[in-house]
């Protein structure tokens, strides 16, 4: 999962995924990284608690606004 992560992040810090900007479905993502989709929440997750991700009930997942 540290790899998932770092990758994630990288695509954030590079503008991949500009901030207020919505990431793909889980399942995208987990297809986009050949991980299970459970992988991808506790890595949506981890990125949430540290701030770094909103969750919009009913909308979705997207990057904090700085």
């Amino acid at each position: 999962m540290d790899e998932l992560l770092g990758s994630l992040l990288r695509k954030i810090e590079n503008g991949s995924y500009p901030p207020g900007s919505q990431l793909p479905s889980g399942r995208t993502l987990a297809a986009e990284y050949d991980v299970s989709h459970s992988t991808i929440q506790r890595a949506i997750a981890t990125l949430r608690e540290r701030g770094i991700l909103v969750g919009r009930p009913g909308r979705g997942v997207f990057v904090a606004e700085k």
